[in-house]
């Protein structure tokens, strides 16, 4: 497919009507496959979400954010964003608190992949609502530390982090495993879209470009540390997802393959030592093979559904 199009290879911009009758047993596999990942990673709410052809777009149309966040490979990069945002002691707390995470484990990323979607193909109004609303929910989000500090999910300080842990973790995983990463040079202008979002959410210093991310990064390392919230967490996506069968094998390697690109620091503190011979040789392998497989089968899917419309039509 034309590089042109990566904006449209991710789940969310391809499920598209998935309610649709296969017409072969090989389109059932793939539209269960599809629906699958859809479910648990997506949700149609960011399926949904486009700037329409009369509306003000939220990022401009050439935007890196599309090449970025239209792969696949952000499947994973959004593991390994909880992953890492859970090492900040107050977020993970205020997770702990406030999310339902261990009833609905998938909840949070579907709530992440539409306002992703709303902040990077939705117009001016569409992000601009879906901002309004996690900022809402940022204002109710209060409580108390195990050592009776205070807490609050609007602090710049905290939402910086969970911004930068997160441009991090998509540029990481766009790096390792997109079979056409971004180039180097559009990077800094990657993370300089990016801060629009992240300043309208009310972070006060988005970076606006790799050195300072990195700086910023570095920076908050004193503060994280792999506390039992976050081991518990870590130990529900890796080790113990609330799934079956096929579905749990194949998520498994995703989520392995996010922790393959953690920092080493990071996996030591939530009790997964890092093995740079097994991340190189079994973890990163297995899943860019799955990445590959996931990625046919919504090409398939996406390529097979607007002829059905066209005949429909007919």
């Amino acid at each position: 497919m034309p590089e042109t199009d990566r904006c449209d290879r991710s789940p969310s911009a391809r499920a598209g009507s998935l309610e649709n009758v296969p017409v072969s047993p090989l389109d059932a596999l793939r539209s269960k496959v599809v629906r699958a990942v859809t479910d648990r990673f997506v949700g149609d709410d960011a399926i949904s979400v486009r700037a329409g052809v009369d509306d003000e777009p939220w990022l401009p149309p050439d935007s890196p954010a599309r090449q970025v966040h239209g792969d696949i490979v952000m499947l994973i990069g959004g593991v390994r964003a909880l992953l890492l945002q859970s090492l900040h002691p107050v977020a993970m707390q205020a997770v702990h608190d406030h999310s339902g995470y261990r009833s609905d484990p998938w909840g949070r990323l579907r709530r992440t992949a539409a306002f992703i979607a709303a902040t990077t193909y939705g117009s001016v109004d569409q992000a601009r609502d879906r901002i309004e609303r996690v900022r809402r929910i940022h204002e109710q989000v209060t409580g108390t530390m195990p050592d009776h500090t205070a807490y609050a999910a609007s602090d710049p300080d905290l939402l910086l982090w969970i911004h930068i842990a997160e441009t991090d973790s998509f540029l990481e995983a766009n790096r390792v495993y997109a079979i056409n990463p971004l180039p180097a040079t559009e990077v800094d202008r990657y993370l300089e879209d990016m801060a629009v979002t992240a300043r309208a959410l009310g972070v006060l210093d988005p970076p606006r470009s790799l050195e300072r991310m990195r700086e910023q990064l570095e920076a908050y390392r004193p503060v994280l540390r792999g506390t039992e919230p976050a081991r518990a967490a870590a130990r529900l996506a890796l080790r113990d997802p609330p799934l079956t069968g096929p579905a749990r094998a194949g998520y498994r390697v995703l989520a392995f393959g996010a922790l393959a690109i953690l920092p080493a620091w990071a996996r030591a503190e939530l009790g997964v030592p890092a093995s740079p011979i097994i991340d190189r040789t079994l973890l990163r392998p297995s899943a860019r093979a799955l990445l590959i497989t996931l990625d046919r089968a919504f090409e398939a899917e996406y390529a097979r559904r607007p002829t059905e419309h066209s005949e429909a039509a007919a």
